[in-house]
């Protein structure tokens, strides 16, 4: 046997598993048949980046063998002017990923610990632990909640909030349930912590939300220097792969930042992108006309099907399959037909399969192939009822 290094690692890291991709896409992708792989796993776009941030990221192509802006100052001018705040609450990240990884590492610790709901993202306890960090989990609110089914309880999150949390995280709306909060909800939130404790809303889906309400945490900034909002290129704007995101936060949390943020960590190509992304008006509009039509109608169809369908504000929905075995072996009949979705284990929710909204053609694929493995497998749909 080898030398254990896991030995000389810092507390926190000697336990910490690494972060679960899922499935191995380019394995599936090589092996895929004719149709190709369809990919409903990752939560990608399946309308793709913008023809101008296309363009855009082209223009880069020309230039790569100079280091990217360490500032990001174009990304930072287009930030500025799409979100209504000054360039000095911004901080650009490789992902909002790296970015919350960060913010633990720099404001969680022994004697900061971390308040996450149950069904949180799986990189928050992932970061807390990083930073060597107590992690406090609320439960969520039951099944049977009659709008937000597994979604945050905030009234059981203030209650658990004490002086000593370094970190609240938490999404809205929230990966991988789908489910949201109300501006109200999170205001009460902000208020309930103290001045000391810093709320970290990842909105990585945060353009998703089209209810009224519920209005971005940005909108709240200016009034509680305690609140840190992280988004991501990743999904509305279809640019997974060049991994840009940004942080926006009060001044002095930036700056504390920066001291950690590793040098060039937004390539030249993912900054032109990210820029252009934001200025294509028409593109953003039909990814969320179209995403949110589809997401209905591909509800519909699933919850006629007998299943369990989390209401959701985002690009996916979440699907209760009734049993850990019924959705694994759903799982693994879509593979065999070269359909990628998520399985839920991870997120200690094994009867579930997170289930990425398509185009037209693409959810009518996957709807045709749930009903061969269902036929082929001999299951039957726990019964009707699913939540709206």
């Amino acid at each position: 046997m080898g030398r254990d290094f896991g030995a000389l690692a810092s507390p926190g890291i000697r336990g910490l598993a690494s972060y679960d991709p899922g499935h191995d896409i380019v394995a599936l992708r090589n092996k895929a048949g004719e149709q190709g792989l369809l990919e409903l796993g990752g939560n990608e776009s399946a309308w793709g980046a913008s023809l101008l941030a296309m363009a855009a990221l082209r223009s880069e192509l020309q230039t790569l063998e100079l280091y990217p802006d360490p500032r990001g100052g174009v990304l930072k001018h287009a930030l500025a002017e799409a979100f209504g705040v000054p360039r000095e609450h911004l901080l650009l990240g490789n992902g909002t990923h790296e970015l919350l990884m960060q913010i633990a590492q720099v404001f969680a610790g022994p004697e900061r610990p971390v308040l996450v709901s149950r069904y949180c993202f799986a990189v928050y306890p992932l970061a807390a632990q990083a930073a060597n960090a107590r992690l406090d989990v609320v439960e969520a609110l039951p099944k049977d909640h009659p709008s937000q089914p597994r979604g945050h309880d905030i009234d059981a999150m203030i209650a658990a909030l004490t002086p000593a949390h370094g970190l609240v995280m938490l999404a809205n709306p929230n990966n991988p349930t789908g489910t949201w909060l109300t501006t109200d909800q999170i205001e009460r939130l902000l208020q309930a912590a103290g001045p000391d404790t810093l709320v970290v809303l990842d909105e990585a889906y945060g353009e998703f939300l089209a209810l009224p309400g519920c209005e971005s945490a940005l909108s709240l900034l200016s009034k509680y220097p305690n609140l840190l909002v992280t988004r991501t290129f990743s999904k509305l704007h279809g640019l997974a792969a060049l991994r840009v995101g940004v942080l926006v936060a009060d001044p002095g949390v930036v700056a504390v930042m920066e001291r950690v943020r590793e040098s060039f960590n937004v390539n030249s190509p993912g900054l032109a992108a990210a820029a252009a992304a934001l200025k294509d008006e028409a593109h953003i509009a039909t990814v969320l006309h179209e995403t949110a039509g589809n997401r209905e109608a591909l509800a519909i169809e699933l919850k006629a099907r007998g299943w369990f369908v989390h209401p959701s504000q985002t690009n996916f929905l979440l699907v209760d399959f009734g049993t850990p075995e019924a959705a694994a072996a759903i799982d693994r009949g879509l593979l065999a037909r070269d359909i990628v979705v998520r399985p839920m284990r991870g997120y200690g929710l094994p009867q579930c399969l997170r289930i990425t909204v398509g185009k037209v053609e693409q959810n009518a694929r996957l709807l045709k192939a749930l009903d061969a493995v269902m036929a082929e497998a001999g299951l039957s749909a726990p019964g009707a009822g699913a939540s709206a």
